[in-house]
């Protein structure tokens, strides 16, 4: 008779139902594992065998036959290790095991269970009523019934968290004889994980000194998820606002937060103490970095940068001194919102909404327009030096400004022209602006203003006679793309949203001319 336990496999983000089947026979001892097994898989025959024997129960001493069904998909990772093993005692009649009943964990010799990545999104393929996890997961993989809420599925999974095997077994005997189990449910309470208070930030804008035309502009690449390049001179405080610009961020939506946690549980890269992602992603990426590091991939494709700052940053420092070839990997995924890496056996797709913030030099010294020191390269070199950049990639960035180099007066603080706003005023003004998006656009599913399509630009973004004309003159004078003509429409939003205002006004359209067709990068 065939023993089958219910465990899951993933593929990219998505999960799927796994089926294992266990078949012990008077062959010659041994332990065969099928349906396409990855190198760890594979390994766990030792590891199941030792920790069966060290929990104090008897591993058959005869040919054990291990089958992944479907055995089409390609099986990885330690998590199968559980499964394996409860299917093996079962097979032998240590445990009967009930059929809505789901595993996953990593075995150690000793029979003590380990954490293993991706619980969340294995646990949300699991159509099934009890999840057994290793207690260090239990926490992430109960978010799962949050998840189910919104999707319907996963919805009532009761989820428990094991410290060894032992423990497991003890929990369907006792269980079977009705009495009270040595495993209780975890149950996650979302309020436990976001919270309203004020994060302590490193870097807050009330630090930075002039750039009162920047920090306007961040703060509306922050209200509406806009790409945003900053060019000027070395040391005029392009990377210090970047790091602040983290600060002016809303926080995360539940349904941002969760997506988040899926992608860094599969990378094995949330706190132990922090199941679920409650912070905007900030990545700040080297200019050695691959385009396999940038967008993913490897024979086993892993998600990259890019999927990493979903629903946060990208900041790329010297943007002109990252190679072409990686730079234009990210044109699809700035257009499309996700990035699809293709392998010989199968495609995976992986969510990569970011804001890509970008700071360089307006030539390779760096002072070109400086009005202090002069530029001394020619336009020959000057031109070769920005090409880097192509047309296309700088048609999707909404945002282009200059930063200059601070006057004496700024750098003093003496100048009392502007007062320096905190991030936490910022962050007001953004935040409200994120929430009169997020009603606006509650039936399109998107959130922010960045995310409007061609078709959605036209229902939200009308313009009247005159603001009208005001485009058709700015699209002949500056030759406008028809992508960049959207881009400055969903930009005019992005302004009237952090005004408050209804509909888009003609100054809204003009404040976004200005940040969108600069001389410095044209």
């Amino acid at each position: 008779m065939v023993n089958k336990v219910t465990t899951a496999a993933v593929v990219g983000l998505k999960s799927y139902k796994v089926d294992v089947e266990v078949d012990v026979n008077n062959s010659l001892p041994g332990v065969s594992i099928v349906g396409l097994p990855d190198t760890a898989i594979n390994e766990a025959r030792d590891r199941i065998r030792a920790a069966i024997k060290n929990s104090g129960f008897t591993f058959p001493a005869k040919k054990v036959i291990v089958n992944l069904a479907p055995a089409d998909l390609k099986k990885e990772g330690s998590h199968f290790d559980l499964p394996i093993a409860m299917g093996i005692l079962g097979e032998e009649g240590t445990v009967e095991i009930p059929p809505d009943y789901a595993f996953i964990g990593e075995l150690s010799l000793d029979g003590s269970i380990r954490a293993v990545n991706g619980v969340l999104p294995l646990v949300l393929g699991l159509d099934i009523k009890n999840v057994i996890v290793p207690a260090a997961n239990a926490a992430e993989a109960a978010l799962a019934g949050i998840v189910g809420a919104d999707s319907g599925h996963s919805q009532g999974i009761n989820v428990f968290g094991a410290q060894n095997l032992a423990q497991v077994v003890a929990h369907f005997i006792a269980e079977n004889a009705s009495d009270e189990t040595p495993l209780t449910r975890t149950v996650a309470d979302i309020n436990n994980y976001i919270t309203e208070e004020n994060i302590d930030y490193e870097y807050d804008f009330k630090d930075v000194k002039g750039q009162q035309k920047a920090k306007r502009a961040l703060e509306i690449a922050a209200a509406g998820a806009h790409n945003l390049v900053m060019c000027g001179s070395p040391g005029s405080g392009k990377t210090l606002m970047a790091k602040c610009f983290p600060s002016i961020l809303p926080p995360l939506e539940l349904q941002e937060a969760l997506e988040l946690t899926k992608i860094y549980s599969v990378c094995g890269m949330l706190a132990p103490d922090e199941p679920l992602q409650t912070r905007r992603p900030f990545r700040i990426v080297h200019h050695k970095a691959s385009a396999n590091g940038m967008i993913g991939g490897g024979s086993n494709p892993k998600p990259g940068e890019i999927t990493l700052a979903h629903r946060g940053v990208l900041f790329l420092d010297e943007m002109v001194e990252f190679p072409r070839s990686v730079l234009e990997t990210m044109r699809q995924p700035l257009e499309d919102g996700q990035i699809t890496i293709s392998r010989t056996k199968h495609s995976v797709k992986y969510p990569a909404k970011f804001t890509l913030l970008g700071a360089m030099n307006p030539c390779p010294c760096g002072f070109l327009g400086d009005k202090e020191k002069h530029c001394t390269y020619s336009d020959y070199q000057i031109d070769r030096y920005r090409s880097r950049l192509s047309g296309p990639l700088l048609d999707r960035i909404d945002l282009h400004i200059e930063v200059p180099r601070l006057a004496t007066d700024e750098l003093l603080g003496t100048t009392q022209s502007f007062a320096a706003e905190s991030s936490a005023q910022i962050r007001k003004r953004v935040t409200t602006a994120r929430k009169i998006q997020a009603q606006r656009y509650a039936q399109e599913k998107i959130l922010t203003n960045c995310e409007l399509t061609p078709k959605l630009i036209k229902k939200y973004c009308k313009l009247d006679a005159e603001s009208e004309a005001l485009m058709k003159s700015a699209a002949a004078k500056y030759q406008l793309s028809g992508r960049r003509f959207d881009r400055i429409l969903k930009l005019a939003r992005t302004i009237a949203d952090l005004d408050g205002a209804p509909d888009i006004a003609q100054t809204h359209l003009m404040q976004a001319l200005q940040y969108r067709v600069p001389e410095i990068l044209s």
